[in-house]
């Protein structure tokens, strides 16, 4: 099977109480497989990783920032995975982003994003933590404890 290389961008959107938000998706090819994660995702043709994950903060949440607000990549990883019977190779930047509170609006949702993400949440690290649900990256709580000591 073909890996499928991209760049991504993602958002650490952590709230007042040090939540951070989730969505929870699932893979059509794979009915009954969900897990939790950060919102953001694959970068456009010619787009940079700031304003990918500001793009896709909006289309997500409905949540709009100058990509400039996000500032430098606070992580990155590349991460290995299968999507609907595709590998991937995925080099994503993660960006922080704090606000007091958030009211997502999905609105923005692609027709993918609709039939694949059901859910959204604010999370603390100690419930990640403690969760027995698949949550991406592993490196979360770590990385939400961080964020938030700053």
């Amino acid at each position: 099977m073909t890996v499928l290389d991209r760049r991504a961008a993602r958002v650490l959107l952590i709230d007042a109480a040090d939540r951070v938000l989730l969505l929870r998706g699932s893979d059509p090819a794979r009915p009954g497989l969900r897990w939790w994660f950060t919102p953001g995702g694959g970068l456009e043709a010619g787009e940079g990783s700031p304003a990918g994950a500001a793009r896709e903060l909006f289309e997500e949440t409905g949540l709009r920032v100058d990509p400039a607000e996000l500032g430098a990549p606070v992580w990155r990883q590349v991460a290995h995975f299968e999507y609907d019977r595709r590998r991937y190779r995925q080099d994503q930047d993660f960006y922080l982003l704090r606000v007091p509170s958030w009211r997502v609006d999905t609105a923005g949702f692609d027709p993918e994003e609709r039939r694949t993400i059901d859910q959204h949440r604010w999370w603390s690290a100690d419930e990640i933590e403690d969760s027995d649900e698949l949550i991406y990256p592993e490196e979360l709580p770590d990385l939400v404890r961080e964020a938030t000591r700053c």
